[in-house]
């Protein structure tokens, strides 16, 4: 679905409309049908989704022969059409968890209670209609119900892929043992005992939502919980682990909140009333971001699993996927309708379904069968295997990625190896933000052109240090990882907070009058809240900025960083997030940390500063190497000295520093100069204006004193005066 206008519609009473009196129930429902027919139909399409997707994964399955008995170790028809049929509903209950506690956090409306109402009545414009929050609780409902089939599921799913990798099938002498042994000692094991674990936990936290904050949480948790299902879909040895963990997790985070989102849609859609049009547009701005998210990640998994195009013709994987692609493409057109035709029809008509039903159902039945098409691709092998590639290099066995060209000036700008985490960060970012600046200046606001310049610089360097020669040499050279901590800690970040992205976003998002919770709501939380406003504190921005490198590269945490990719990608969000808060106290604008005054700005950055050249010195001072088993393994063939290299990156901690330093000096020293000079404005009209006031209360005394002689002179009460001139204005 695609963004549609923000508003609430007006128009004539619906036929069918039906009010109720008293709490429990739907204050308001407003269908072109009877609410139990609209009700039942909801139900009719979300339940007609799960066959359809049973249907269309059964028919990949066959068309692939990923359900005939292998040659060894057959383990029975039971674990063979089992396991792809409990992996179809852990997706279905996901996309219904995610899909249930995002509704919930950011596009339908809850009621407030009696309480909240009488405190904040008169701090807002009043609403044109009240919001009984019926829809809102029936998705949290079906969010906890889901959350928990999942966790069901996806402990079945653990034992079923147990029984199909040792291919004894389900009991017998020792299974308990074996199984203890698959979550404990092998890798895939243990992502799937982690998923069923973050699953049960996701579970718990779905029946104690309540809230907007809660139900964020939850969807957040959810999300989490997708990731060891991405481990589990690629080997760790095979080519590309990294870009295929990366982009099958963002492909799972956008088919859920896409297809999950709708389906809520459609069961509460019949309880919403009046709040159907801005629930539907709402979503609508969602499904545009998921269905990117989706299709880009798809095309990364398609890239390293296809050997070729031919592959989309020859082989039954890639017809398989054809008929993904086809059935993806025709739900972004029913999207396109959505935006131009389907909610400027329900607006039209004040809240009617009908046109929403129309186009909506079909779609949730589609989103079942691209489900199910998608799990027959995952169980079905694709023209590239996924076996652990046989390459005996020692860089290749450590790091997953082959030795790349000696480093010079020009390889770290050629060299390129994609995120797609941070490279979706980095597009989102640029997207977004000249998306605020295009709708100020459509209103005949203004935004300074020298900050959006700022932003796009930061971003466009925050890529190349995460896509580009940085991040491939920073896994194997040490000196090459600082270079890359180093920029994202103290340069990234000042081009970032530069850009003042909190002020621009307030002034472009709209506010909601309903009580839901959108974009602008929810940023304006978390940088007012207690956590934001701890981490943002001068003193505790400094320390982490600081400490954390200390922490980070004398524990275990260094080597998990250069270890796994989750350590990888948690390292580089952590420092650009630590580098970002320690700049905004420092040189922002934006709301939120305490900014202390500018004499202790400045001793705050160099005594932070120093610290870091003495974290410098001491690397090159060690004589042990730091992540021994890492870097003293490579071996790399261009006779490097892990020892030495480590003794450079030191050298370049200490040094690079020296920049910044100075580039946030003159900031600061320039934002001091500005803010005399607005003070000493500010004091000089204070002080006109007190002149001013003086002046007027003399003249006006002078003029009292002439009214009051002239009365008595009237009277013949004093002989005539001559006239006191009122005092001008020097």
């Amino acid at each position: 679905m695609a963004p549609g206008r923000y508003g609430v519609g007006h128009g004539r009473p619906v036929r069918g409309a039906h009010r109720h009196a008293y709490p429990g129930r739907v204050a308001e429902v407003l269908t072109d049908t009877a609410p139990g027919r609209a009700t039942s139909r909801a139900w009719w399409y979300a339940l007609g989704a799960l066959p359809l997707a049973l249907l269309a994964m059964t028919g990949g399955l066959v068309l692939t022969g990923a359900v005939e008995p292998p040659a060894l170790f057959d383990p029975g028809p039971l674990v063979r059409w089992g396991l792809p049929a409990v992996t179809l509903l852990t997706h279905a209950a996901a996309a219904v968890t995610v899909g249930a506690f995002t509704m919930c956090a950011v596009v339908l409306p809850r009621r407030r209670s009696p309480e909240a109402a009488v405190a904040t009545a008169g701090a807002r414009p009043a609403r044109r209609h009240d919001v009984d929050g019926a829809a809102w609780q029936l998705s949290a409902g079906v969010g906890a119900v889901s959350a928990v089939v999942w966790a069901l599921a996806q402990l079945a799913h653990l034992v079923l892929t147990h029984a199909s990798v040792v291919g004894t099938g389900l009991g017998g002498p020792g299974y308990g043992a074996q199984l203890a042994q698959f979550v404990t000692e092998i890798e895939l094991g243990r992502n799937l005992a982690w998923a069923t674990f973050l699953t049960a936990l996701v579970s718990v936290l779905a029946v104690a939502v309540g809230g907007y904050t809660s139900a964020a949480w939850t969807a957040v948790a959810a999300l989490v919980a997708l990731f060891p299902v991405a481990l589990t879909g690629h080997a760790a040895g095979a080519a590309s682990h990294e870009l295929a963990v990366s982009s099958w997790w963002l492909h799972l985070i956008g088919v859920t909140l896409w297809v999950g989102g709708l389906t809520v849609l459609c069961l509460g859609a019949a309880r919403l009333g009046r709040d159907l049009p801005d629930a539907v547009a709402r979503y609508s701005h969602l499904a545009v971001w998921a269905f990117t998210i989706t299709a880009l990640a798809g095309i990364a998994n398609a890239w390293i699993r296809l050997s070729s195009p031919a592959d989309l013709l020859t082989h039954p994987y890639g017809q398989l996927l054809q008929v993904k692609v086809l059935l993806t493409a025709a739900l972004g057109l029913a999207g396109w309708l959505h935006r131009t035709m389907t909610i400027p029809q329900i607006r039209a008509v004040g809240g009617s379904g009908r046109a929403f039903w129309r186009l909506a159902g079909v779609e949730v039945l589609v989103m079942g069968a691209v489900v199910g098409v998608g799990v027959a691709l995952g169980s079905s092998a694709p023209p590239v295997p996924q076996d652990p590639v046989l390459d005996a290099s020692p860089t290749y066995l450590i790091t997953g990625n082959p030795v790349p060209p000696f480093p010079t000036a020009l390889t770290y700008l050629t060299q390129w190896r994609l995120d797609p985490l941070t490279a979706l960060a980095v597009g989102a970012g640029l997207v977004v933000y000249l998306g605020w600046v295009v709708r100020l200046r459509r209103r005949g606001d203004t935004w300074s052109a020298g900050r959006t310049a700022a932003w796009v610089a930061g971003l466009l360097l925050f890529l190349w240090v995460t896509n580009g020669g940085p991040a491939v040499y920073g896994k194997i050279l040490f000196s090459a990882h600082m270079i890359q901590h180093m920029l994202l800690v103290m340069v990234v970040p000042i081009f970032l907070v530069l850009g003042a992205p909190v002020t621009l976003a307030v002034r472009a998002l709209p506010h909601r009058r309903d009580g839901s919770r959108g974009p602008r709501e929810w940023l304006l939380a978390l940088v007012h809240s207690r956590v934001a406003a701890f981490f943002s504190h001068p003193i505790v921005a400094a320390a982490n900025f600081a400490g954390s490198l200390v922490i980070f590269y004398y524990t275990p945490l260094f080597q998990g960083g250069l270890d796994t990719h989750v350590g990888h990608e948690l390292m580089v969000l952590h420092f650009t997030l630590a580098g970002y808060l320690f700049a905004n106290v420092l040189i922002g604008i934006d709301p939120g940390p305490t900014r202390p005054a500018y004499p202790i700005r400045l001793i705050l950055l160099f005594a932070t500063m120093a610290f870091h050249a003495f974290f410098g010195l001491s690397i090159i001072s060690l004589t042990e190497l730091l992540a021994a088993d890492y870097f003293g393994w490579l071996g790399l063939p261009w006779g490097v000295d892990a020892l030495a290299d480590q003794e450079k990156g030191g050298a370049i901690t200490w040094g690079i520093g020296e920049f910044p330093t100075l580039a946030l000096a003159i900031a600061v020293a320039v934002s001091w100069s500005k803010a005399e000079d607005r003070a000493a404005r500010r004091s000089d009209r204070q002080a006109d204006r007190d002149e001013d006031a003086e002046l007027r209360a003399y003249n006006e005394m002078l003029a009292a004193r002439a009214a009051e002689s002239a009365g008595q002179q009237a009277a013949g009460l004093v002989p005539p005066e001559g006239p006191v001139e009122p005092r001008a204005a020097q």
